[in-house]
């Protein structure tokens, strides 16, 4: 597969009760103009929604944008994406995470957490990395059988 044939899926949405979403729109534009394919929702989703929606619209990344204390509820997203057979598809977090709090979202799954100041060359590299890095892992499971 060539640079030019992999498009990836992204899908950028706010779980919780966060309403700020100028960021995640920011992104989500940023994505769709480096070539990616966009699902986005408004604000408020829950997590079986979202998990809904990576399985029916087979994504590769979920960008999950936190303004306030959202971020904290995303390792049960991680943990329901892994119980729906989604264990390849890749979690970041953007936006406001406190220091203290990173390293648990990174342990829980989440592949990188973008903070304000992130540019969105870098967000956009980096999301085409991890797309790819979730659509070979999700082919090896495919052809394992898994």
């Amino acid at each position: 597969m060539t640079s030019h044939d992999f498009k990836p899926r992204v899908l950028v949405t706010k779980i919780g009760l966060d309403g700020h979403d100028r960021g995640s729109r920011i992104v989500a534009a940023a994505c769709r103009d480096a070539g990616m394919e966009v699902i986005y929702t408004p604000p408020w989703q829950s997590i079986d929604a979202v998990v809904k929606l990576a399985l029916e619209e087979d994504v590769d990344v979920i960008g999950i944008s936190s303004l306030a204390t959202d971020h904290l509820i995303v390792p049960k997203l991680t943990r329901a994406l892994v119980a729906a057979g989604l264990g390849n598809v890749r979690v970041v977090v953007g936006g406001i995470v406190p220091d203290n709090e990173e390293a648990h979202l990174l342990e829980s799954g989440v592949r990188q957490v973008f903070h304000p100041g992130s540019t969105m060359d870098d967000i956009t590299a980096r999301i085409r990395d991890y797309a790819r890095e979730a659509r070979t892992e999700g082919a090896a499971q495919v052809a394992n059988g898994d």
